[in-house]
């Protein structure tokens, strides 16, 4: 492998296959159809995924840049009962406070079509769970250590996994209960994590109905300057 150094650290040569501009297009929309097949679902059996599968979707993830290459998240998997349990209890309490009192009137009925409220069993029924978190910043040696676009490279990080778990014929949701503390405390966290997303993941129920949502079509999503 061919390698050179910049600024006294080595860098290897870059490979990998590229199309003709006719393949390439082909490609993209055969990958635009794929996922526009992606649904949240919550509906999740607890039919078993095994853990080598989850390790494959961390790591897929793990593949998203991030600033300086700093990789600020930790991926916890749980799929201890016990533990889900009282991720599911916590993760309610907050829910109801939030759908009681939190949630303007205007965001309540935003949420009408989707379905939601306060009762979050998937977070027990899924076989995993996944809480990822935010590095603020690395204790190193009892020292801090800066960590750079935090928010950024984790939330890229996330959309890949989301990515990978659709790829694995698996379905998950995004769940961000408001505030998310009780994450950190449930499951020992030291004080440079913060959490970021909660993602049940499994396999769908027999028969799953999901809300007859349409997609913003490209017009409203993009702008382009030729």
């Amino acid at each position: 492998m061919k390698r050179i150094e910049i600024n006294g650290h080595s860098h290897i040569h870059y490979e990998r296959d590229t199309y003709t501009p006719e393949e390439a297009l082909k490609r993209s929309k055969e990958y635009y159809d794929w996922l526009d097949t992606r649904r949240t679902v919550r509906e999740i059996a607890d039919k078993p995924v095994p853990k080598e599968l989850i390790e494959n979707l961390i790591m897929a993830a793990s593949t998203a840049p991030s600033g300086a290459h700093k990789q600020p998240w930790t991926f916890c998997a749980i799929s201890n009962q016990h533990i889900k349990s009282e991720i599911r209890k916590a993760a309610e309490k907050e829910e109801r406070e939030s759908y009681d009192n939190r949630m303007s009137d205007r965001w309540l009925k935003d949420l009408e079509p989707i379905g939601t409220d306060s009762d979050k069993p998937f977070i027990e029924n899924a076989p995993w769970i996944i809480v990822v978190f935010k590095k603020a910043y690395e204790q190193i040696d009892g020292e801090k250590a800066n960590n750079y676009y935090v928010n950024e490279s984790v939330g890229i990080a996330c959309g890949m996994i989301l990515s990978a778990i659709h790829k694995a014929g698996l379905v998950t949701l995004t769940h961000t209960p408001s505030p998310m503390n009780f994450l950190t405390n449930i499951l020992e966290r030291p004080s440079n994590e913060r959490p970021f997303l909660l993602l049940p993941i499994g396999y769908p129920e027999n028969e799953v109905y999901v809300p007859d949502l349409v997609r913003k079509p490209l017009e409203e999503v993009a702008v382009f300057y030729e």
